[in-house]
């Protein structure tokens, strides 16, 4: 069971955001954060993100990046962020390519070789647990491994895979998001490419990363991490991951995630924390009450009303979605609500 800053156990079902009396970068080791909708999106730096981090950084607290995007070295994503003001070095990223040539270091022999199917991420990590990357199915790989490899990833690479796993060859995942995001919108994710082996094979492959425990794994050995804080964008990957290790968690509002997606969340989805952005680490979190017909945060008033999320007071917006969340919740218990928000969140503009 995981513990809250100021050091309560978690609920084991979760029914309303915490509250911290101590800033989250003083009551936490590390931040894991996710990098796409949490750092920078389309390349470019999110707001207060910068100053954020480094006030953090300067504190004491340990940055860590951690993506399950398998395309890129760490080296060229600490490059990146310290080219956006985030001074990062290599040993400050953890991939999923990463936590996948782990998974498929402890299963075949030293020095073996694997087929690759995806980028210089992957590579570099299969080199760097003394595995030997090839290029087809013909090379005498004994497993395979898949991770997103650029938009202009080459169908035959599909087929290459898929003769391998036919063989009988292990298949391993960097992961299985369907979607990326991209300069110009949303594009198909590895996920996406997964699908495209498995219809061929019928094969199921072993994945490695969030919100799964092989990337957990490696944040925790590469960080030393002792009381980590998964701050993330992404319910299904960020805070499932958090779940799944029993960590605690904190959501930003800057990625993928709405109001409505937070509120309808089941408990494997449900954060520690809630916050607009990055700068909801240097700061405490006020505590959602329980209070007559309701719950209360800032001075905001979250309620049921027959099929309807009710939302009474004014103040801050992000208090007004902490206390959504309780009321939210409580009433889905271990299920995921479906009461109507659509009036409650209105009067936040979300």
């Amino acid at each position: 069971m995981s513990q809250t800053a100021d050091g309560g156990a978690d609920r084991s079902v979760r029914t309303r955001p915490e509250g911290s009396a101590r800033a989250l970068s003083e009551g936490y080791d590390t931040a894991l954060l996710d990098l796409d909708g949490v750092v920078y999106a389309g390349g470019h730096a999110i707001a207060h993100a910068v100053d954020s981090l480094g006030t953090a950084r300067e504190g004491g607290m340990h940055l860590a990046y951690v993506t399950n995007n398998a395309l890129r070295t760490p080296d060229a994503v600490a490059e990146h962020l310290t080219e956006l003001g985030i001074p990062t070095g290599a040993s400050d990223v953890i991939t999923s390519a990463q936590a996948a040539a782990r998974l498929v270091s402890e299963q075949v022999p030293a020095g073996a070789r694997v087929l690759v199917i995806g980028g210089e991420g992957l590579r570099v990590a299969l080199r760097e647990r003394g595995l030997e990357p090839v290029e087809s199915a013909d090379d005498d790989p004994v497993a395979v491994v898949q991770g997103y490899g650029g938009p202009d990833m080459a169908w035959g690479r599909f087929a290459e895979a898929s003769y391998a796993i036919a063989r009988g060859l292990p298949w391993f995942a960097s992961n299985t998001d369907l979607t990326i995001p991209s300069a110009r919108g949303i594009a198909p994710g590895n996920g996406a490419a997964v699908e495209v082996v498995r219809i061929a094979t019928g094969a199921e492959p072993q994945v490695a990363g969030k919100p799964l425990p092989p990337m957990h794994r490696e944040t925790i050995l590469r960080t030393g991490a002792e009381r980590p804080l998964v701050v993330g964008d992404r319910l299904d990957t960020d805070i499932e991951g958090a779940f799944n290790g029993e960590v605690d968690s904190l959501l930003v509002l800057t990625g993928v995630t709405d109001g409505a997606q937070l509120l309808a969340a089941p408990p494997e989805h449900r954060p520690t924390y809630v916050d607009a952005d990055l700068r909801g680490m240097l700061t405490g979190q006020p505590e959602v009450a329980a209070v007559e017909g309701g719950f209360s945060c800032g001075g905001w008033t979250a309620s049921v009303r027959g099929d309807e999320l009710g939302l009474d007071g004014e103040g801050e917006v992000i208090d007004g979605l902490r206390a959504l969340c309780a009321a939210a919740w409580t009433e889905a218990g271990e299920g995921k609500c479906a009461l109507d928000a659509g009036k409650a969140l209105s009067r936040l503009g979300m």
